[in-house]
Parts: C-alpha cells; sequence; structure tokens
C-alpha cells in the first residue's frame, strides 16, 4: 500500500518494506533521488527533513534547480480494443482524445 507524506512542502510516496522491517519515503517530483528509512512514522518525518534538507543543500551547491519540471506530454501504450473503445467515447461526447484522457487524469487524480 502506498501512501503520501507532505514534508518541507514536497510529498514523498511511504511504503513498508517488509524484508528490512522499515518505512521507506522517497520524495516526488524532484531532480534527483533524496530517500529516507525509518521505523516509525515520526521517525519517518525526522529522517525526510534530514534527507530533503541535505539534498536541498547540494542542489544549491551544484546550481541546479531542485524540482523536475514536466512537458505536459506523455506516451500512454493501450491495448487495440481499449484504444478503438476510447477514441469512440471521446467522439461520443464530442472532444478529442487528449480531452477526454485529461478529463479522465483529472478526475482520478481529484
Amino acid at each position: 500500500m502506498n501512501n503520501i507524506m507532505e514534508i518541507g512542502g514536497h510529498r514523498a510516496v511511504v511504503q513498508f518494506d517488509p524484508d528490512i522491517g522499515l518505512f521507506r519515503g522517497e520524495f516526488l517530483g524532484l531532480n534527483g533521488g533524496a530517500d529516507f528509512y525509518a521505523d516509525s512514522v515520526s521517525g519517518l518525518r525526522l529522517e525526510g527533513e534530514t534527507s530533503l534538507k541535505v539534498f536541498l543543500e547540494m542542489c544549491v551547491e551544484k546550481g541546479v534547480s531542485p524540482v523536475k519540471h514536466f512537458s505536459g506530454k506523455f506516451q500512454v501504450r493501450l491495448p487495440e480494443k481499449l484504444h478503438a473503445r476510447v477514441v469512440e467515447m471521446a467522439a461520443a461526447r464530442g472532444v478529442s482524445l487528449n480531452a477526454f484522457v485529461q478529463e479522465a487524469l483529472t478526475q482520478a487524480a481529484s
């Protein structure tokens, strides 16, 4: 099960790793890896704050943006039948395939 934790204004996905008996957090949308581990939620938050601080300091030192920038474009591969059905559904609503997918993703992300 994945969960999201916000630390220092940045979101991280959190999972429990039963092999090592620790929670693992990984920041999303950063220009590099900034993961962290702990055996409790409070410990995870503390380790996340430390990891994020170190990552942001390194970005300043290297003169790079810490945040990953997205173009707004991505490619999705679908089974042929699903692709055909989605095109039909978009046409029935009088919108482009792009607009249909954007609406579906917006609803799913809400």
